[in-house]
């Protein structure tokens, strides 16, 4: 039985890249470097700061210069977080399905929540989240489990009936750290080089109307 549905955000409901990448652009504009396509921004974007200022300036979190390249990211993220984000196709129609199942539905994402406390109102959801859980929320960010007992402990809903659904592999792995049936949403930002068939998700979607009907069979 299930009675909640928690959900990653940037590439599970919110597609962030393009935002994402122009700060990555305006970054690598101030610092002399040609910018990215988008092409490339995107499998990274699930990685955040860090994933893309590696992809940039070709360098690691040992670097010199990566502390300051992320915070400066960051900062120009903050000018720019909702320009161009919206919701995948499917997603609110997904959301009203839930609900009008009786489901309770929320958020648990590594994003930092001064972006996330803006743009989740500004993203138009049909029903709004009983949680949402910021990448600072519970002191640390998936793949700990942290996070997904303060989302379970907010809601009063034990992790074992909840499904967690996502698209990188730190989602499936805290997810079931806390016994929560799995969902890898095949739209995400997955890279080609990943391997996402050895993440260990319990179920991977297409659309997210296939959601909806997956949930209809726990609910049985």
């Amino acid at each position: 039985m299930i009675d909640a549905v928690l959900f990653d955000l940037d590439g599970t409901l919110a597609d962030t890249a393009r935002d994402l990448g122009w700060a990555l652009n305006a970054l690598l504009a101030e610092e002399g470097r040609a910018g990215q396509p988008y092409e490339a921004v995107r499998p990274i974007a699930s990685h955040g700061a860090r994933g893309l200022v590696r992809l940039g300036f070709g360098i690691d979190r040992d670097h010199a210069d990566f502390e300051r390249l992320r915070l400066r990211f960051l900062d120009l993220y903050d000018t720019h977080f909702a320009v161009d984000t919206v919701l995948f196709d499917g997603i609110n129609d997904m959301i009203r399905d839930l609900d009008a199942a009786g489901l309770t539905w929320g958020i648990i994402t590594n994003k930092p929540s001064r972006f996330t406390d803006r743009l989740v109102p500004e993203l138009g959801f049909a029903v709004p989240p009983a949680v949402v859980v910021s990448g600072d929320t519970a002191g640390v960010a998936k793949p700990d489990p942290a996070p997904m007992h303060w989302a379970t402990r907010a809601i009063d809903i034990v992790p074992t009936r909840c499904l967690y659904v996502g698209d990188a592999e730190r989602d499936i792995q805290a997810g079931r750290a806390v016994g929560m049936r799995t969902v890898l949403v095949n739209w995400g930002y997955i890279d080609a080089a990943e391997m996402p068939e050895k993440w260990g998700a319990d179920h991977a979607i297409d659309v997210p109307d296939e959601l909806v009907s997956l949930c209809r069979q726990y609910r049985v």
